[in-house]
């Protein structure tokens, strides 16, 4: 794996890697990707997707375009300003990769977007 530059990425890289899941590692490697190839995820993709009252990883940043009517969990390493507004305002929560690690560290019920 390479050195990151971000210390604060590395260090949530290097966290992830600790765990034995699978799912975990996945979102270890996606976040590990070089620059050009990072995951930026519109709402309107995670409107598609996910479901109703559900958790969603996304291993890089959430950007605002699009609008999201579903209640859901929203876990990435960055969001814009206006996605967190349009996920607060319908209902959902945005919370760091880091956040939902600690609160579920088995990785059950959570879905990768990118």
């Amino acid at each position: 794996m390479k050195k990151k530059d971000n210390q604060i990425l590395q260090t949530l890289i290097t966290e992830l890697m600790k765990n034995k899941k699978p799912f975990w590692r996945k979102v270890a490697y996606e976040l590990s990707r070089p620059r050009r190839k990072k995951v930026e995820v519109n709402l309107s993709k995670i409107e598609v997707y996910g479901a109703e009252d559900s958790t969603i990883v996304i291993p890089g940043k959430v950007l605002g375009s699009g609008m999201l009517s579903k209640k859901m969990t929203i876990a990435a390493f960055a969001f814009s300003e206006s996605a967190k507004k349009l996920i607060t305002a319908a209902g959902g929560k945005a919370i760091s990769i880091e956040n939902l690690h600690k609160s579920n560290p088995e990785g059950r019920d959570v879905m990768i977007v990118k």
